[in-house]
């Protein structure tokens, strides 16, 4: 309200209604209109159980109920805005859904261990955003969570063709970008992936020796 901003926050830990039955919580990211408002609150639907042997242990189940929907588009003054958080980075699908309802924005506020995120990071926000032609807004916390964890940092911003436009570096920082909306659907037009896609065949490959489903 004093800056008149709108703000894409999380992930942040909410307790659920279920709370007392599951005693879990969801990993939640809100965003809040230029009057304090809540615009939209998007709940992690892909939980991250990862095992690098002698590098990184988690099991976000252990802890986390996953939501249960993905939440459409909202309109801001910047664009279009689609809600993921974090892992949901290296599922596609969520953000062609996304793309799909309307996105211009896409939104990844994470928290990636630094074994992956120095060798996944930028390669997935860049791969997001060429396949949805979309800009792709990725804060990512840094430094070290404690003495088994250290965050990777390097937020960043990528546009529709799939360059960096902005980037932070290792510790805390602020970056800036221009969210050209002529610019992206200029992209959209001149390689029209979206009206080529063929969802009558997604989905019919049968593994090897196994009808598809009926």
């Amino acid at each position: 309200r004093d800056c008149g901003m709108w703000l894409s926050l999380g992930g942040f830990h909410e307790r659920g209604q279920d709370w007392p039955t599951t005693q879990r919580i969801y990993n939640c990211h809100v965003l809040l209109d230029p009057a304090g408002r809540l615009a939209a609150t998007y709940r992690k639907t892909h939980l991250c159980d990862v095992e690098l042997e002698g590098r990184v242990t988690m099991k976000e189940s252990g802890f986390t109920n996953p939501g249960t929907e993905i939440v459409a588009p909202v309109s801001t003054p910047a664009g279009k805005l689609g809600l993921s958080i974090c892992y949901d980075l290296r599922f596609p699908e969520i953000s062609l859904a996304l793309r799909r309802a309307g996105a211009e924005i896409l939104t990844y506020p994470s928290a990636f261990t630094f074994p992956t995120g120095s060798a996944h990071w930028e390669v997935l926000l860049r791969a997001r955003a060429i396949e949805s032609q979309c800009y792709v807004v990725a804060a990512a916390q840094t430094g070290k969570n404690h003495e088994r964890r250290t965050s990777y940092g390097h937020a960043l911003v990528v546009d529709p063709w799939g360059a960096v436009v902005a980037q932070c570096r290792e510790g805390p920082g602020l970056c800036y970008a221009e969210i050209d909306l002529d610019y992206l659907h200029r992209v959209r037009r001149e390689i029209p992936v979206h009206s080529h896609r063929r969802p009558d065949l997604y989905g019919t490959v049968a593994a090897a020796g196994l009808a598809p489903a009926p």
